[in-house]
């Protein structure tokens, strides 16, 4: 085995220890917001311990300003941005998948249909559609699965569109239509499972830009809204104490930037385990 090859199991193995890790810990934080006996984790406040740094007795990343415990937030916060974003993600890759198979293999007209909406789509940023959900919806995580889905779908059935493009010129797919096989039947038992090495890392991606983009609108107050701890509210209640206590948002910071960094490279893993073209590189 070369080192080259070394190097990537060990990066691999790494990568799906951290996922193991965040997971474990995106349950733990879902347990404690959703059992009331244990909310005083994150919530309950301490104003005699406020402004505590890092392994502080009894406080193992310290307490922000309102002396809450900064472990127990960031857990719970992980938990709501990791959830958020699988939330999205999923609804993305459903409308993405659905609109990408009929504009690529449902004709012209659909193809065409298809396409508008995607550049329709394109012309609402998320940011503004989550200010225009938040007027007439109200903020919250509702909010933002919204705006993030509903404006994340169309790069995913752009990229959708085009394996279907190649899948349908392939002689099994011809053979298909010949025979008679009805477009939705060769879509499930041909074109989908073709698709799902694609949309298994596609959403992967999708996840760690959700992640992001959750903590943004969470940040700007579109999003999780206090007392329910997000990795961006930690952010935005944090920036206001930057010279008496830097923690929340160093912590906080590193915390989403981990899962941004984990998630694009289980992203990685997961094209150069799918992708033949991939493992074909040298």
């Amino acid at each position: 085995m070369t080192t080259r090859n070394r190097a990537g199991r060990a990066r691999a193995l790494g990568t799906w220890l951290m996922l193991g890790v965040l997971l474990a810990l995106s349950v733990v934080g879902a347990v404690v917001q959703l059992v009331p006996d244990l909310r005083s984790l994150y919530l309950l406040q301490d104003l005699t311990a406020a402004y505590q740094p890092p392994l502080s007795e009894g406080y193992l990343l310290g307490t922000d300003n309102l002396g809450r415990d900064l472990f127990w937030r960031v857990v719970a916060g992980l938990s709501v941005s990791v959830w958020v974003s699988f939330a999205v993600a999923v609804v993305s890759v459903i409308l993405g998948l659905l609109l990408g198979v009929v504009a690529g293999f449902f004709g012209r007209l659909a193809d065409a249909t298809a396409t508008v909406l995607v550049d329709v789509t394109w012309a609402f940023p998320a940011l503004l559609l989550a200010v225009v959900l938040a007027g007439s919806m109200g903020v919250g995580l509702l909010t933002v699965v919204l705006a993030l889905a509903l404006t994340g779908w169309a790069s995913f059935a752009r990229i959708i569109r085009g394996e279907v493009l190649t899948l349908r010129e392939r002689d099994y797919i011809h053979a298909a239509s010949v025979l008679g096989v009805p477009k939705w039947r060769i879509s499930a038992r041909h074109l989908l499972p073709n698709l799902m090495p694609v949309t298994i890392v596609m959403m992967t991606f999708f996840v760690s830009t959700s992640v992001a983009a959750e903590a943004g609108l969470s940040f700007l107050g579109l999003g999780a809204q206090p007392p329910t701890p997000s990795l961006g509210v930690i952010l935005a209640d944090g920036r206001n104490y930057l010279t008496v206590s830097p923690w929340p948002v160093v912590i906080g910071g590193m915390a989403l930037a981990a899962v941004v960094l984990l998630f694009n490279s289980l992203g990685d893993q997961l094209r150069d385990r799918l992708d033949p073209r991939a493992r074909s590189r040298p």
